[in-house]
């Protein structure tokens, strides 16, 4: 089993558990105590982060954006969207009609079930038999506001 999928079983298992069983999780699996959820969706979502910061790290400067944009919130100032760089390695998983996508960013593109690509927009053409903005598909941008 890859990593990747072990990760993805082990989060699944946290659906569905309570609070306190939550907590138990996180003592026994992070040897500390947990933050003092009262919401088992979020400290089930905190798990998950931790589970997959362990396994595949993390990128500061991917915090450093989210605390710039929180402080541009709080100030009141225009959030504008960007498409993130994605580095070779990245695997983007987007379900669709029940199925699971695993689309792996290469240097030269995308590599999509054994085949290379070099747009998003293709690929996310070639899943749903409809137009799509590749980037919005799989997550990397938002939804123009209505």
């Amino acid at each position: 089993m890859s990593q990747i999928d072990q990760i993805n079983q082990d989060v699944e298992a946290l659906r569905g558990l309570g609070v306190e069983t939550l907590r138990n999780i996180w003592r026994t699996r992070f040897d500390d105590e947990p933050p003092r959820f009262h919401s088992n969706d979020l400290l089930r979502r905190f798990i998950a982060d931790r589970l997959q910061r362990e396994a595949f790290g993390f990128d500061a400067s991917v915090e450093r954006d989210l605390d710039r944009l929180v402080r541009d919130y709080r100030a009141g100032r225009s959030l504008t969207p960007t498409t993130p760089h994605l580095g070779a390695g990245v695997v983007l998983v987007r379900e669709w009609q029940g199925q699971t996508h695993r689309v792996e960013v290469t240097a030269d593109g995308y590599s999509w079930q054994g085949q290379d690509y070099a747009s998003l927009s293709v690929i996310a053409r070639s899943i749903t038999g409809a137009r799509w903005n590749g980037p919005r598909f799989f997550g990397l941008r938002e939804r123009a506001k209505s």
